[in-house]
């Protein structure tokens, strides 16, 4: 048996897992922003203030803005996902092994994406009403008016992330699932589960916090939250002779951070 790994099988093995990672690991890495890239163990990210118009006199200096400027720094962790693979288990199986280990190491990366987002979340004090009921249409109104009255751009960019609980909850509400009101295309009930309401995207996640019966959602700007990506998923396979089995190890290294509060709706919705 050779002492190393085929070089085809690494590279092929690199590049499934970085193109599973991409489709399947991560569901809310694309909707907040992002930034590749970074070296060193923090970054910072711009955060803008509100500028004002004003006049000037003929030949006057035009005015300044006074926009205020600020930081928000996010601190990069480094994680891990590997597991061993038994030479000879290797021929007793029928199985895919790549495959498998290519799922579960895009998987569990993906996890940890965006458990680092969630955290960053629930880091916000912005509440829509309060935890002691379900999602309802007011509780959802209520966290639409608070996102028009801070100035949140209505541009196609906000994000609605809920448990399946409040899903459902979202589907008892004719105005979210019937197509008299939403049009057929944006029905929740085909392919994907994720669908366009209010002028955000709406979908479902499981590894959302739940405290005390308290599910916390969430109704987001994707300039609100950042995302810091030192090390893109990274994979490495060596030869153990001793083990007679081949590590495979996932990899990367990155960090998430609230950059604007008032970006940042919570929907704290009661869960039996």
């Amino acid at each position: 048996m050779s002492t190393t790994v085929d070089k085809s099988f690494v590279k092929h093995y690199q590049a499934d897992v970085h193109i599973a990672f991409q489709q399947m690991g991560s569901k809310l890495r694309n909707t907040v922003r992002t930034k590749n890239g970074v070296q060193g163990s923090t970054t910072v990210f711009q955060k803008v203030g509100k500028g004002t118009a004003s006049t000037k006199a003929r030949h006057g200096k035009v005015p300044v803005m006074n926009a205020d400027h600020s930081t928000v720094e996010c601190t990069l962790y480094d994680y891990y996902a590997g597991d061993w693979v038994d030479r000879l288990d290797e021929l007793k199986t029928n199985v895919d092994e790549r495959g498998v280990l290519v799922k579960a190491g895009a998987y569990a990366l993906g996890r940890k994406t965006d458990e680092l987002i969630i955290a960053a979340l629930d880091t916000s004090t912005n509440y829509a009403l309060d935890g002691t009921t379900a999602l309802t249409k007011a509780k959802v109104l209520a966290a639409f008016e608070m996102m028009g009255e801070a100035d949140v751009p209505d541009d196609g960019d906000r994000v609605a992330v809920v448990g399946w609980k409040q899903w459902s909850d979202l589907l008892g509400i004719e105005e979210f699932a019937n197509s008299d009101y939403v049009g057929d295309a944006d029905l929740p009930w085909k392919g994907t589960q994720a669908k366009r309401w209010l002028g955000a995207l709406w979908m479902p996640h499981s590894g959302l916090t739940r405290t005390g019966g308290v599910r916390h959602c969430y109704w987001y700007h994707k300039t609100a939250i950042g995302h810091a990506v030192g090390q893109d998923v990274q994979s490495d396979i060596t030869w153990h002779g001793d083990r007679a089995s081949h590590f495979v190890n996932n990899m990367m290294s990155q960090g998430a951070a609230l950059i604007d509060p008032a970006g940042v709706i919570s929907l704290r919705c009661l869960e039996a």
